[in-house]
């Protein structure tokens, strides 16, 4: 009798303790603050997520790199300590060269064709480069948006007004090299240092997309902004490999459909913010210049050609050519 009373106990807490890993709530990371338009795609997700689990899974969004820099949120998330983030791709192609591709000038023409290939086998073979790489499983292809300059020395017209200008890029050879072919005296600099340099003038310049541009209120340091659309920056919203492979096979189904439903409502976002930002930004003082970009495409061709090998000269030339299908 002792020894079934004490079963029945066992078994009444191992019941317990499986109801309790079902209810779980997730720490996301954010570079950006609550407003942004990556708030609108995670905010998007919990709220799915929420709702697809009868409440059983929900998040708690961390702004603002409070959880660490994206780096250091990549790797976290690889390591177990961190459960979800979104970031920039700027990071990523330290850990595994594909993503070097999201460095890489002019290489998507705008948002459509950006989205499409992700949308592809492209994206998919990029999201098993990376769980690969770094332990983190991509959920949804969610993005920043193209990226423009911005500085607080001259309106850039033409290609020739960048020259001498003292350029911050992310900590990536190959925006380094972007930049100097663009005329700049370029370096890298950990996102977290970036507005102080600009502020007390040992950087002045810049490039991020328009709604980081408003979120970070880069127009208090900055006169310029530059319509450049250099680069195609997607904001992939990930989760540690290891975590989503713990969670029940039903789990890890909602939690793809809710990145499903949440990733249209924040591309949609991302763009209306830029529309609305680049308004904004001009009331706010900023000069905003549209200069042909040929040239531009012209003097950085021959960083494309440097590093498309080791990017993956196939990968290279099916994003260049990519063709979206048409509905």
């Amino acid at each position: 009798m002792k020894h079934f009373v004490l079963t029945a106990t066992a078994t009444l807490l191992l019941g317990t303790a499986a109801m309790a890993q079902e209810t779980r709530t997730f720490d996301v990371s954010l570079p950006l603050g609550a407003e942004s338009h990556q708030a609108v795609g995670v905010l998007k997700f919990g709220e799915e997520l929420e709702r697809l689990s009868e409440g059983r899974l929900t998040i708690r969004p961390h702004y603002d790199n409070a959880l660490g820099a994206e780096r250091e949120v990549v790797e976290g998330m690889g390591f177990g300590l961190i459960d979800m983030g979104i970031t920039s791709t700027g990071p990523m192609g330290g850990f595994t060269p594909e993503f070097l591709l999201f460095d890489l000038p002019y290489i998507f023409s705008d948002h459509t064709h950006a989205q499409a290939f992700l949308d592809s086998e492209y994206g998919d073979q990029l999201a098993s480069a990376i769980e690969t790489a770094a332990g983190v499983k991509i959920l949804a292809w969610m993005e920043n948006g193209f990226r423009h300059e911005t500085n607080s020395v001259r309106p850039i017209n033409e290609i020739g007004d960048l020259k001498g200008i003292k350029h911050r890029t992310q900590e990536s050879s190959v925006q380094v090299d972007t930049w100097t072919a663009l005329g700049t005296n370029a370096s890298p600099m950990a996102w977290t240092e970036v507005f102080t340099a600009l502020q007390q003038g040992v950087m002045e310049s810049q490039e991020n997309p328009i709604p980081t541009i408003y979120d970070v209120r880069f127009y208090e340091v900055q006169d310029y902004l530059t319509i450049s659309q250099h680069v195609y920056s997607p904001a992939p919203l990930m989760i540690g490999a290891q975590l989503f492979g713990s969670l029940s096979e039903a789990d890890q189904a909602i939690m793809l459909e809710a990145a499903e439903l949440a990733l249209p409502v924040q591309r949609e976002a991302s763009l209306a913010l830029e529309e609305k930002y680049i308004d904004e930004l001009q009331e706010l003082g900023m000069e905003v210049t549209r200069p042909d970009l040929a040239p531009f495409r012209e003097a950085v061709a021959p960083v494309i050609d440097k590093w498309k090998d080791q990017v993956g000269a196939d990968l290279v030339d099916a994003a260049l050519n990519f063709e979206p299908a048409s509905n």
